[in-house]
């Protein structure tokens, strides 16, 4: 085990954290950098710089996306530890090697006595947090260049869409549960992070 202040990381959660990560990392990398036999003839050099490219951006905004799911679980009195889903790992990057990029690398659960507020509040961790790391990505966007501006308008771009996409009502993702505590906070952080991320797409575009 290993602490940091009041939280407990595991072994077999950080070893699910790590690879959850360089997976993503990887299926993000193939999404964008598509292998060819005239790429891996030229060599791995514009792959790796994909492959870091995403790593601090799409890695970055999952793995603390849901170490916010953690840390309001633990402060919450929540036995809580993330757990990588490998077969939809496998299939990420099986998809990036198709050409489309599509993720759910696994999630964190926790468990003892919480009431509706308390899920709905760690639900809504994850986006927010997806929100603030947005802001600090749109700084040195806006005034960097090279390959520093490149990571950080990547990073808006993903961590907008993480955002949004994490709060659609539907199924396992956080928008039911946040939903489901209060339909004001749910509209709220929906609504922020949609409009964010159409005004970003309809202003800087793609960015790919």
């Amino acid at each position: 085990m290993f602490r940091v202040g009041d939280i407990t990381f595991y072994r077999e959660e950080l070893r699910d954290l790590a690879i959850a990560w360089v997976a993503l990392g990887v299926a993000f990398a193939l999404f964008l950098e598509p292998v060819t036999i005239q790429r891996m003839l030229n060599g791995a050099g514009a792959f790796g710089e994909t492959f870091l490219l995403s790593m601090l951006t799409v890695g970055v905004g999952f793995l603390l996306h849901e170490l916010a799911h953690k840390v309001a679980a633990v402060q919450f009195g929540q036995v809580a530890a993330f757990r990588a889903d490998y077969g939809m790992l496998g299939l990420a990057v099986a998809g990036g090697l198709a050409g489309f990029f599509f993720a759910a690398p696994g999630a964190v659960y926790h468990r003892g006595q919480i009431t509706v507020r308390q899920n709905g509040i760690i639900a809504v961790a994850g986006p927010v947090t997806n929100l603030v790391l947005a802001v600090v990505f749109f700084v040195p966007f806006l005034f960097i260049g090279g390959f520093v501006g490149a990571v950080a308008q990547m990073g808006v771009l993903v961590n907008l869409f993480l955002a949004a996409f994490n709060m659609v009502p539907f199924g396992p993702l956080d928008g039911n549960t946040v939903k489901e505590w209060d339909l004001t906070v749910f509209a709220a952080v929906l609504g922020v992070s949609a409009t964010a991320l159409v005004g970003y797409l309809l202003v800087f575009g793609f960015g790919l």
